[in-house]
């Protein structure tokens, strides 16, 4: 599964939560709620999404973005394009499969 990049080093997620009043352990709490396993997201990956330098993550999986902005999203009106990078459209031209006429 592709990966999505936060947007702006984290800047937008930062501010959603900023203007939601969520500290990265209540958005890391809130996620569970999002989650139908209940599970939600640690608070350790939500540090790395809105934090800055060594630690930062540029990438997570498309489930972990879901659960953050759909969190944030019942504070603020910020839509999961707003705060990570939808992956971009695959161009790989490799042919994946042998056609039936080509098999041996």
């Amino acid at each position: 599964m592709p990966k999505l990049r936060r947007r702006a080093d984290g800047q937008p997620l930062r501010a959603a939560m900023h203007r939601a009043g969520l500290s990265i352990p209540a958005l890391a709490e809130a996620t569970k709620g999002v989650d139908p396993a209940g599970k939600g997201v640690s608070a350790a990956t939500v540090g790395r999404l809105a934090g800055q330098g060594k630690t930062a993550r540029e990438s997570c999986e498309l489930r972990t973005a879901w659960f953050v902005a759909e969190a944030l999203h019942r504070e603020t009106p910020t839509p999961l394009q707003d705060l990570f990078a939808m992956p971009s459209p695959s161009t790989s031209i490799i042919e994946r499969s042998t056609p039936d006429a080509e098999e041996g």
